[in-house]
């Protein structure tokens, strides 16, 4: 099957013949009206959230239809699947950073035609030929105000400090961001964290194992847990921590030595919407568009401009917000991608002893 072409309409194109003054617009926006673009995202706030910032301001631009699907958690193999067998029930879909780079290197993304002249103001760490970043999430940890007397948590180190800072806590059942954590605890210095030094990492958690009154495995559990103040001190991804406190707990986010993520758009090699699709991503990079999620979701936008639209009190609990990205780092994808399995395995064996 061809590709199906789609051009933005300009006022060259517009003034490009006599008859197209008039026909042009009009021709061009019934051609889109036929177009549906299916998006999958990950579903539950995400869905009305992008409605609201993209899909209903794309489709009143364009005239498109923008259908969205609530994806799998880990969209890989799905994705896979759908470039293999030419069967395209996605034209665009959200990832994380592994997730492109497990992508790319089966050679199953589409290039999106987005580049840093075409989007100013987007991190540098947000754009790569085949994906593009829409939102910003970070792991740090929050505590139990109403717990604490004096001196508060800071830092890692803090958090491991059972004499100073005593109470029950959480970390999450799984390596990826609790090795750092660790290593963080131990002192190793932020910009210095990787590679991981894993047998430092265990011989840090080891101290505070005792101590680690829930290991959670959802985003929903880490919200109810702060919550309903089952623990006093827990990591997390910041959203879910914020949610907790937008539901009325007593409770504060410490970004320091947090690390961040991105997830974003990619579109599946071979799709024959994929200059729709194209359009769609990089309309996506609007900061206008990105500041109006953050009244849902408590993600960072990647365009930094977008603050420029955001109300200052809400811009504090954002995650690329100057005042908190400057004091976390990017999260490696690359040494996760190379080491996940066997640091999994270590890691569930480590919590059977």
């Amino acid at each position: 099957m061809s590709k199906q072409k789609f051009f933005p309409v300009t006022r060259r194109t517009v003034l490009a013949g006599t008859g197209a003054i008039l026909a042009t617009p009009a021709i061009l926006r019934h051609a889109r009206a036929s177009v549906t673009l299916t998006v999958a995202d990950p579903g539950g706030p995400f869905s009305p959230a992008f409605r609201k910032a993209f899909y209903g301001p794309f489709e009143e631009l364009t005239g498109m239809t923008i259908a969205n699907v609530a994806r799998e958690a880990e969209p890989t193999a799905q994705f896979k699947s759908i470039v293999e067998t030419g069967t395209f029930i996605w034209d665009v879909c959200t990832l994380t950073l592994s997730a492109r780079k497990i992508l790319e290197t089966q050679d199953l993304l589409e290039p999106t035609g987005v580049e840093a002249a075409d989007a100013p103001g987007m991190i540098s760490e947000a754009l790569f030929p085949n994906f593009v970043g829409t939102d910003v999430y970070s792991t740090i940890f929050a505590f139990r105000s109403d717990k604490m007397s004096g001196e508060e948590p800071k830092s890692w180190s803090d958090f491991w400090n059972v004499e100073a800072f005593p109470g029950r806590r959480a970390l999450r059942k799984n390596p990826i961001d609790t090795l750092e954590q660790a290593l963080l605890a131990d002192g190793v210095p932020l910009e210095e964290l990787y590679p991981l030094d894993v047998d430092r990492a265990f011989a840090s958690l080891d101290k505070i194992k005792p101590h680690i009154a829930v290991w959670w495995t959802g985003g929903a559990q880490s919200t109810q847990l702060l919550q309903s103040g089952e623990v006093d001190m827990l990591s997390g991804w910041n959203a879910r921590l914020q949610a907790a406190i937008d539901g009325g707990a007593p409770a504060q986010l410490v970004w320091n030595q947090g690390l961040y993520s991105i997830e974003g758009w990619g579109i599946p090699k071979g799709n024959p919407k994929a200059d729709a699709a194209r359009e769609f991503v990089k309309f996506c990079t609007r900061p206008e568009q990105q500041a109006l999620y953050t009244s849902e979701l408590s993600y960072g936008p990647t365009n930094q401009k977008a603050y420029d639209s955001i109300d200052a009190e809400r811009a504090k609990v954002l995650p690329t917000a100057p005042a908190n990205i400057s004091q976390m780092r990017l999260a490696s994808e690359d040494w996760w991608s190379e080491n996940r399995a066997e640091m999994s395995e270590r890691f569930n064996a480590w919590l059977l002893i």
